[in-house]
Parts: structure tokens; C-alpha cells; sequence
């Protein structure tokens, strides 16, 4: 028998916890959610300043690393983010390994004006209904826990709901399979989620180059400094950091000083 990935695990949780969800009250909830605010519009008013937009993350814990912080307050966090030049702010809502909620989604979304994205592992319509329902504005889909009527299911739900996805992936087969969606944002995970204690920053290297223009690509995992955001690929377009930010005593200098790097404005 082959062993479970770290990723079929959280996958089969995740399918479990949205079985027992009323996708009707979920329904009626999204419907009066606030409205929603554009994560590609934002990344892209970066680029054309000549910056990177900054995808800051609100995460408690890392598969790979464990407890990072404790984060009381979300929404105080996700203020000190928008201040520094976030372009938007990511919200784990997974609450078994990296220690999210769809609470803390709500209380972010209510204290920044920047767009908000769900990050999860997303496998059922009903969580992208809850995530709506939360406040997001974008939510994540990975390519290697879907299959393809899967995500093409949960993109079109997306699309219908008025919100954005970054459709992310590790693997060259699985973002070859993202792009084959015809998703406007993507993103390379530098972290395999079948093994977190894996990380690759040369996978940003290697499938940008798979990337048209007409997407808009986001760099994850990996990033803790000025030097790291610096070597990235021109192509790349936003980068999402979570553990450098969080682990900081003061995540402001930080942020700023990666939103402050140039890249070469979209043309």
C-alpha cells in the first residue's frame, strides 16, 4: 500500500470537514458578504510602479517548521502589514496544521482595505462558499490535491461568486495542468506540500519560464529577505511570505523593504 503524503492527509481532512457544511446556508451567506476587491488589480498596480506586490501572511504554523507565533489578534497584524505596503494579506484558515480559521479571515478582512485571500486546501465547492462567506476575495487552489474537473469546478464557482484564485503548484506536470485552466493568477510553491520539509527555490526558476504574459505570477515559500526577493526571476510578478514575517519581532521593516525592491514594470 502506498503511504499517505502529508498532502493526502490534509486533503482527505479537509474533504471530511466540507461534508458536514450546509452548502445552502453557505449560499445565503456569501450572497451578503462584502464586496469584493480585486487581488489582480493590486498585484498589477505594483508591477506597473516598478515593485513586486507583497502577499503578507497571517499563519500560526508551519507543517515544516511548527509553532511560529502565537497571533492573538489577527487584525492588528494584517493593519501592521497594510501600513508597511502590503498589496494583499493571506489567511490561513486551515485550523489542524497551520492553525487558521475562517474567524480570523473575518476580522482581517474587516481591518484592511487591501484584497484578502483564503488560503486552505480547498477541495469542495462548500469551501469556497465558506471562504466568500468569510470575506475573501481570492481564495488558493493547489494543482496537485485537485484534479482537473475538480479545479475547473472550483474556478468557475469562484469565477460565478465574483472572487479571484491563485491556482498554485510545485510540480512541473501539476502547474502545466494549472496553466491549462487558463487561470489569470499562478503561482510556484517552492515548498512540496507531499513533503514540507521539502523546499526547492530553483522551481520558481524553471516554470517561469512556462509563463506568458498574460498571467500574473506569484513566487511562494522561501522568501525571508531582500537578497532572496532579489533573485528572483524578472517574470515574476508578486511574492506571498508568511514565516519571515510572522516569526519577526517587527514585521514592518521587513515589508517594506520587499516591497521596496525593483523589478522592471510589465509592458
Amino acid at each position: 500500500m502506498t503511504e499517505l503524503t502529508f498532502l493526502d492527509i490534509v486533503t482527505l481532512e479537509r474533504r471530511q470537514d466540507a461534508a458536514a457544511l450546509d452548502r445552502g446556508a453557505l449560499e445565503r451567506a456569501a450572497r451578503t458578504a462584502p464586496a469584493v476587491r480585486s487581488l489582480s488589480a493590486s498585484l498589477r498596480a505594483a508591477r506597473e510602479r516598478g515593485r513586486r506586490g507583497v502577499i503578507a501572511e497571517v499563519k500560526r504554523v508551519s507543517p515544516a517548521l511548527g509553532t511560529l507565533s502565537a497571533i492573538a489578534d489577527p487584525a492588528t497584524l494584517a493593519r501592521t502589514y497594510a501600513a508597511a505596503g502590503a498589496a494583499a494579506i493571506s489567511v490561513l484558515t486551515e485550523p489542524r496544521h497551520w492553525g487558521g480559521s475562517f474567524e480570523d479571515l473575518t476580522s482581517v478582512r474587516a481591518a484592511v482595505q487591501v484584497p484578502v485571500l483564503c488560503k486552505d486546501v480547498i477541495v469542495d465547492p462548500r469551501q469556497v462558499l465558506a471562504a466568500r462567506a468569510a470575506g475573501a476575495d481570492a481564495v488558493l487552489l493547489i494543482g496537485e490535491a485537485l484534479d482537473d474537473a475538480t479545479l475547473t469546478e472550483l474556478l468557475i464557482l469562484t469565477a460565478a461568486l465574483g472572487m479571484e484564485a491563485l491556482v498554485e503548484a510545485h510540480e512541473t506536470e501539476a502547474f502545466r495542468r494549472v496553466l491549462a485552466t487558463g487561470a489569470r493568477i499562478v503561482g510556484v510553491n517552492a515548498r512540496d506540500l507531499r513533503h514540507p520539509e521539502t523546499l526547492d527555490r530553483q522551481r520558481i526558476e524553471l516554470l517561469s519560464a512556462l509563463v506568458g504574459p498574460e498571467r500574473i505570477l506569484v513566487a511562494e515559500s522561501g522568501i525571508g529577505s531582500v537578497g532572496d526577493a532579489e533573485r528572483l526571476p524578472s517574470r515574476v510578478d508578486a511574492l506571498l511570505v508568511g514565516t519571515a514575517l510572522v516569526t519577526a519581532s517587527d514585521p514592518a521593516p521587513l515589508l517594506r523593504a520587499l516591497a521596496a525592491v525593483p523589478v522592471a514594470a510589465r509592458r
